[in-house]
């Protein structure tokens, strides 16, 4: 017996922070329909409202005609700030036409949302319902902090399935996964997901009808000149063996680059999830630029090597990544902005004024192991970009390029005093390095950076003063604090510490000039 439907665009799956304060959860046609009285989408996932930002930002173009490559980049942009003007929303007549064209149950026998329903043929086992939900230990691994078992598996609520299953199409995990075959090949390997182990930007309006415009990517050129579909756009199922379609903008871009297959198996009643298939989709990797990531350019690495999304780490602060959504960049810059970023100058002066950014980042080991997911805000930012603001903009970079420098000037220094202390050199040798990091490194380290990002803001309010002298203020005293036991304790202790903190307060030494 067939579950009960679950469609998505009516049931209530994702919650929302709505302008008054309340939250409620609504579907995919209710998050548009009511967009305008909506501040934030308020998912306690982070990749899971990354991905569904990406999902909604497709949507938003799909319907107000901003996904149309005839339009020149003047148009596009004169067309999105007439929308923005817009009181009430998205048409709401549209909005409802297009989610009637399409299947978006969850649980549909023949089309079920962001699912392929021949895994139940071509799989051989289920994965589990624990390995469909990230956070639950899952085969051999063991529950540190998680009351679930393999051998006693929780269903999980569906609309958290959903979740799951969004993070699953960004975020999954590549290598070993459950055997796959299709057409006599049996296969077992899946690639990673588009966004895995990255750091996600978003632009945040006032009303999540403000973000789903602003986060819209720019008509370009170079998109290939073929039909451009998201997952449940297309008319039949993909062929998992064959070459996927070429990156179009900008459903493909934002939906389609998968790498994952996933079936979810419902209780009786389709409230809950009991367990599920996870498995690859595709043999092949659609490699673009995601419009909402930071991207590290290396210009000594092969073309299709030179631009890598910046990774996510939930040791380093998100101030640390300001500089590289103020730069506007050139063809010599070392980081690219979210490309996404790149058509806000053509936003109304109001409303680019009072634009925050929304983070959201996973961080995660590049095959299998998941660290721990965040967000972060900042406040509104714009104003200080280079295009409008650049001696601002320079003076952020140079603050947090000062602030790496004594960062990792200090990393060195405790090592130094370290290994002064604990193995002294004797007559004709040096002292060994130390084969793991030090306990004064890994303290310094810890202390440093929340002190560091004191020092940064109050540099913004103080652009005289000098950055590098007040960040080394803050080393040396973090270096101090963290030894003043060993000094106390360790003749040798006093005469170390010494020397690092004046390596510290050293003043750097000028570049050599080339000859010419």
């Amino acid at each position: 017996m067939p579950a009960p439907p679950y469609p998505t665009d009516k049931e209530p799956c994702i919650p929302a922070l709505f302008l008054d304060g309340h939250q409620e959860y609504l579907g995919w046609r209710e998050l548009l329909l009511r967009a305008h009285e909506i501040e934030d989408l308020a998912l306690p996932l982070p990749p899971a409202a990354s991905a569904a930002l990406r999902i909604l930002i497709a949507i938003a173009a799909r319907t107000t005609g901003l996904d149309d490559p005839e339009m020149s980049a003047g148009e596009w942009a004169a067309r999105r700030r007439a929308l923005l003007k817009e009181p009430g929303g998205f048409d709401p007549d549209v909005v409802r036409a297009y989610f009637e064209k399409y299947t978006w149950d969850l649980f549909d026998p023949v089309r079920p949302f962001l699912q392929d329903p021949r895994l139940a043929a071509q799989c051989e086992q289920r994965a589990g319902v624990n390995k469909h939900v990230f956070g639950r230990p899952e085969g051999n691994n063991l529950a540190w902090l998680s009351p679930h078992t393999d051998t006693d598996p929780q269903p999980v609520p569906t609309e958290q399935a959903l979740w799951h299953l969004l993070i699953h199409h960004y975020y999954g995990a590549s290598g070993t996964c459950s055997m796959r075959t299709v057409d006599g090949r049996r296969l077992g390997k899946a690639t990673a997901g588009p966004l895995r182990s990255t750091l996600s930007f978003h632009a945040l309006g006032a009303t999540l009808y403000e973000t789903l415009l602003a986060g819209l990517p720019k008509p370009a050129d170079h998109w290939p000149d073929t039909a451009d579909r998201c997952p449940w756009e297309e008319p039949e199922l993909p062929d998992p063996l064959a070459s996927p379609p070429a990156v179009t903008w900008p459903g493909r871009l934002l939906t389609g680059r998968s790498c994952h297959a996933l079936l979810l198996i419902p209780s009786a009643d389709g409230r809950e999830v009991t367990d599920a298939y996870v498995t690859w989709a595709s043999t092949t990797k659609l490699p673009a630029a995601d419009p909402f990531l930071i991207h590290d350019v290396d210009p000594s690495k092969p073309v299709s090597q030179r631009h890598q999304p910046r990774r996510a780490d939930a040791d380093r602060a998100l101030w640390r990544d300001l500089d590289a959504l103020l730069l506007a960049g050139d063809e010599t810059a070392t980081v690219q902005r979210p490309d996404a970023f790149t058509t806000l100058n053509d936003l109304p002066p109001e409303l680019r004024a009072r634009l925050r950014v929304r983070v959201h980042g996973f961080d995660q080991e590049g095959r299998t192991n998941n660290r721990t997911w965040y967000t972060a805000l900042t406040p509104p930012i714009w104003p200080w970009t280079q295009e409008h603001d650049p001696r601002t903009a320079e003076w952020i970079a140079e603050c947090r390029k000062q602030a790496e420098a004594i960062g990792t000037l200090l990393e060195k220094a405790s090592k130094d005093a370290w290994r002064t202390m604990t193995a002294p050199p004797t007559a004709g040798r040096t002292a060994r390095a130390p084969k793991r990091l030090p306990a004064w490194t890994k303290h310094a380290r810890t202390a440093y950076w929340p002190r560091a990002e004191t020092v940064f803001w109050e540099l913004l309010a103080h652009p005289d003063r000098d950055a590098r002298s007040a960040f080394a203020t803050e080393a040396v005293a973090v270096l101090r604090d963290v030894t003043r036991p060993a000094v106390a304790q360790h003749f040798r202790g006093a005469r170390a510490v010494a020397q690092a903190v004046a390596e510290l307060r050293r003043p750097p030494r000028p570049a050599r000039r080339r000859a010419s």
